[in-house]
């Protein structure tokens, strides 16, 4: 009898998944309404662009109908804007879907890596199976025996045809205890990060908006704050991230970390750490008299030495900070690896491709150990 079943690998020219209409132009357009920080107006110019380069549209569903299913489904609203006039803003549905997105773009790519919920080494009380198992001790909870191990042992020790199950036949499997952990998210918002022909501002706010979507779903029992600095530090909402913009702004460093660490104080968690996204030497600060020092020349030893400062106070605090500095000049290197010797923490040196994967491993990576 002759043998059909043949085996090996059969090859086909991609076929990509189903998108309605409306699908396809919102992926798109959260995407530009990020790189616009909000502004829809400008977000449909653009998509109007590429529909005339890529013919995303055609006579049955345009970009009208597209705006017009925005409204629909809750994505946008009629507003006034800050000169008086009628326009259009999006939603809080639409923070949410980008928050996602951004989400989902870059944690996508770390799951593949394996299983894991950002569990400490440490073993105790918590809802992270490890696979191991051990004899049941006075006090274990009965949820926590493993009726499967307890049943094979009693079998093994008692027999099958007078079948006893004692106290010294159960099992229980260990649980990894999940710890709390409290961040601050520093993102430098001065002028240099839209300088040289780079937008570097999006790429911080999309790691802004991933990372404050993976806690508040995934690990609710963590808390993020975020943080802007520039001439001066101030806290923002996540419900800002995608409007918010780069100023005219120095780089005042040292008001990012005193801001970051009173708020990491009032915390109870005993985790805490700071990340800190930037691009530029520090080049200002904030004297008692309420005047500004600033000096974009060089590193300045004045201000330089306030932010070793900040960093030894952060690590008698016992909160490590963990820097990603998106530049690659030498002398600033030199002044990141003194700031985190000071402070024994971490530093990073990246460009913005693969920046949020990099936050992400990292804040994985902290999760799995506490920080005493």
């Amino acid at each position: 009898m002759k043998n059909n079943n043949k085996k090996g690998f059969y090859f086909k020219q991609y076929e990509a998944p189903f998108q309605t209409p409306f699908d396809k132009l919102f992926g798109i357009f959260k995407e530009l309404i990020t790189h616009t920080s909000g502004d829809f107006d400008e977000a449909i110019d653009w998509l109007r662009e590429l529909d005339k380069e890529y013919k995303l549209t055609d006579e049955h569903y345009t970009i009208d109908d597209f705006i017009e299913d925005l409204k629909k489904k809750g994505y946008i609203r009629d507003e006034l804007k800050e000169d008086g006039t009628s326009g259009i803003g999006i939603t809080a549905k639409t923070e949410r879907a980008i928050r996602q997105q951004a989400l989902d773009n870059i944690f996508g790519n770390l799951k593949r890596s394996g299983s894991g919920n950002h569990k400490t080494k440490h073993s105790g009380n918590g809802d992270e199976h490890t696979g191991e198992f051990r004899e049941f001790h006075f006090g274990d909870g009965l949820e926590r025996i493993s009726l499967t191990e307890s049943l094979r042992n009693a079998q093994i020790n008692n027999g099958v045809a007078d079948f006893m199950l004692t106290e010294n036949d159960l099992v229980v499997e260990e649980t990894q205890f999940k710890s709390q952990m409290s961040t601050v998210l520093m993102i430098d918002i001065s002028h240099s990060m839209i300088l040289y022909g780079e937008d570097r501002i999006t790429p911080a706010k999309k790691v802004a908006m991933a990372l404050a979507e993976l806690i508040t779903t995934r690990y609710p029992k963590d808390t993020l704050d975020i943080l802007v600095f520039g001439n001066d530090a101030w806290t923002i909402a996540i419900r800002d991230l995608p409007y918010l913009k780069v100023g005219p702004f120095h780089t005042n460093t040292v008001a990012g970390l005193q801001l970051a660490m009173d708020i990491l104080r009032r915390k109870r968690n005993t985790n805490k750490q700071i990340f800190m996204i930037t691009d530029g030497k520090p080049s200002c600060v904030r004297e008692k008299d309420g005047s500004y020092y600033m000096n974009s020349n060089g590193l300045d030893e004045y201000i330089v030495d306030k932010c070793y400062n900040q960093a030894q106070q952060a690590r008698k605090l016992h909160i490590p900070i963990t820097t990603f500095m998106i530049a690659n000049d030498p002398y600033l290197q030199q002044f990141v690896n003194r700031f985190t010797e000071a402070n024994q923490g971490k530093a990073f040196y990246t460009g913005l491709k693969g920046l949020g994967e990099m936050i992400f491993e990292d804040y994985e990576t902290n999760r799995k150990k506490r920080i005493k």
